[in-house]
């Protein structure tokens, strides 16, 4: 089972998320893709088995995935402050895989009706959900 945690800025979200995985879903291959360096270290030092920065692993990684989890704005264009190509968007929101999302207030995306949670709670809902889907 391919996991993709796709995170951008500091990595702190696809960090949690991928602390989640490993707990939850450890047989997984959790495959961790930034939008930068620094959130794909982030990522890899939280426990992802790979790991890989910008467009092309992306586009690349997302097509076979299992499961997509990272802040809503990863099918968004020009999200989280412009690390978000419209080429990502577009591979993340076609892949076949399931999308796992969290709304997050600096992809500039507002989801009505979804209560202000910190940020950790989010991840943990994020990660249950993939696991309850997927009936583990």
């Amino acid at each position: 089972m391919k996991l993709v945690v796709i995170d951008g800025q500091g990595g702190r979200l696809g960090s949690l998320l991928v602390e989640g995985l490993r707990k939850r879903l450890p047989q997984a291959q959790i495959c961790a893709l930034g939008t930068n360096a620094v959130a794909t270290a982030a990522m890899l030092k939280a426990g992802a088995d790979v790991g890989a920065t910008g467009e092309n692993p992306v586009v690349r990684n997302v097509m076979d995935a299992d499961g997509v989890l990272g802040p809503v704005g990863i099918v968004v264009a020009n999200a989280i402050l412009g690390e978000v190509t419209p080429a990502m968007a577009e591979a993340v929101g076609s892949c076949r895989g399931k999308k796992y999302l969290v709304p997050v207030n600096s992809c500039g995306v507002v989801v009505a009706g979804v209560e202000e949670l910190p940020l950790p709670a989010y991840a943990a809902q994020a990660v249950e959900a993939l696991a309850a889907e997927l009936d583990l």
